[in-house]
């Protein structure tokens, strides 16, 4: 008889990470219904698709990094006096972002950064700047549904965060789908798919904020104790995001860095304005299979055996084992579900002409690039599961080095694939690809530094003990001659 092993530690990682992967999967379906709202425009499908996505990339650069703090949610976030904290922390960077943006749309900083940067022509350069202003609230909105969204991981409550994306998704689908049918087509196309995402991140909002409250807000201290190291402070809570706040920054400004590269390589032609298009199409549409992954780095610290959540539940049979094992099986579904969708002929033609709208020949020129997007799951999982566990550390300082040689990397192959004939969408994904490998491998080496740091605390520490444990014998070794020489010295005293 073949004995298989238990699965009973896998299903509390399956139910922890299936509504997340949902999650990300809904926001890539949400990115697609936004971006059919546009492509069902009569005039200037092409053009109205370029500004929107050169302004929602722009924007993800600075709802990025606030993204991030969910995870400090997840670690940091065990009282209400922590909540307040990284409340605070949200709204004065929602804060700053909105000015951000006012001045990027109002000054010529914003045309400096749309128009020369990226050799757009005067038109789309207008319509970008006019998508960034309207998208200026968004930030704040988007950061305080994820610090909630990261206290409700931190207990366990991943259903409700699916739950609350799945709802955004639907919420833009249906917003889209009303909108298209006033007159916003024909007096400002643009409303369509932002006022779509707004009222999706209020829905989300809604959800995870009524979760928060009915679930976890009366069932949590005021104050920390000291059993998880007290109240967290601001300070603790900023050195930890930051690094992490750094990498999503840099993820985020890779696409409008590569936006960049493509149109100014195809010198602001019709050429430049397409291949922009075919990025935005072909982002979502590439990240899908993938893009789940990145959620495995929240795996770690919701299992973390101090974590409060796991300490009321001591008998949780999940092991670091089971997790890395789950890691390789995640792995290789997402490479299955890549080379499957994005190599089997005329699949990926049929799921942008029929989900995105956009026409059979603009369809085409997407092929090659979301097969480049194959190969996206190994440096994204290295990179998940590895960051997942320095978070347990809070040691995410080791990590900052990674995203500055992601953009190196990024911009050395942006100025070198060029030369061997790489041009257009191809070149754009294929330097993200080689970013993303430079990315992973620094993590991987900042791990193996962290680990190495480890081995050699315990060595000291255990020898340390030793030097303890010796001790109080050398005492006893030494009092007892005292005492036999005392004894001697009473005995002669008797005796005289």
């Amino acid at each position: 008889m073949v004995e298989f092993p238990s699965l009973s530690p896998y299903w509390p990682l399956i139910r922890f990470l299936v509504p997340l992967a949902i999650t990300n999967v809904a926001i890539d379906l949400g990115e697609q219904a936004l971006n059919r709202g546009i492509a069902t425009v009569k005039e200037d499908a092409v053009e109205m698709l370029a500004s929107y996505g050169l302004a929602y990339s722009l924007m993800k650069f600075f709802t990025g990094p606030m993204s991030d703090f969910k995870n400090v949610g997840l670690v940091f976030v065990n009282s209400r006096r922590d909540r307040r904290k990284a409340v605070f922390c949200m709204v004065t960077a929602g804060a700053i972002a909105f000015v951000l943006h006012i001045l990027i749309a109002y000054t010529d900083l914003g045309y400096y950064i749309i128009n020369k940067l990226h050799h757009v022509d005067d038109s789309v350069g207008h319509k970008t700047r006019k998508a960034f202003l309207y998208l200026a609230a968004f930030p704040l909105l988007d950061a305080m549904a994820w610090i909630h969204a990261g206290i409700l991981l931190k207990h366990k409550y991943s259903v409700i965060v699916g739950s609350a994306s799945i709802s955004d998704v639907v919420a833009q689908i249906v917003f889209v789908a009303i909108l298209l049918h006033s007159n916003l087509e024909c007096v400002e196309p643009l409303l369509i798919p932002i006022l779509s995402l707004y009222m999706g991140a209020l829905v989300r909002f809604s959800i995870v904020g009524l979760g928060y409250y009915c679930n976890i807000h009366d069932n949590i201290p005021d104050s920390s104790g000291l059993d998880v190291g007290g109240d967290a402070t601001i300070k603790k809570m900023l050195s930890f995001w930051w690094p992490l706040a750094l990498i999503l920054a840099t993820q985020r400004i890779s696409r409008p860095i590569v936006n960049l590269f493509v149109s100014r390589d195809l010198k602001g032609t019709s050429d430049a304005t397409e291949a922009v298009a075919v990025l935005t199409a072909t982002y979502p549409v590439g990240h899908m299979p993938y893009g789940w992954l990145t959620e495995l780095r929240a795996v770690y610290p919701a299992f973390d055996k101090n974590n409060p959540s796991n300490k009321m539940n001591a008998g949780s049979p999940v092991t670091k084992s089971n997790i890395k094992k789950f890691t390789a099986c995640c792995l290789a579904l997402s490479l299955t579900l890549c080379f499957v969708v994005f190599w089997t002929p005329h699949l990926s033609e049929k799921i942008l002409v029929d989900v995105i709208g956009v026409d059979y020949a603009f369809a085409e020129l997407c092929v090659v690039p979301l097969r480049i997007f194959s190969f996206f799951p190994l440096p994204v999982t290295v990179r998940a599961h590895l960051t997942g566990w320095l978070m347990t550390l809070k040691k995410t300082f080791v990590l900052a080095p990674s995203s500055v040689l992601r953009i190196i990397v990024l911009i050395t192959s942006l100025v070198v694939l060029p030369y061997m004939g790489v041009h257009g969408a191809t070149l754009g994904v294929g330097s993200l690809l080689a970013g993303f490998i430079g990315e992973s491998t620094m993590v991987a080496i900042a791990a193996c530094y962290v680990y190495r740091q480890q081995k050699n605390n315990e060595m000291s520490n255990e020898l340390v003990v030793e030097g303890e444990d010796s001790a109080p014998m050398s005492e006893v070794c030494s009092r007892t001659q005292m005492d036999a020489i005392e004894e001697l010295q009473e005995e002669e005293e008797e005796q005289e």
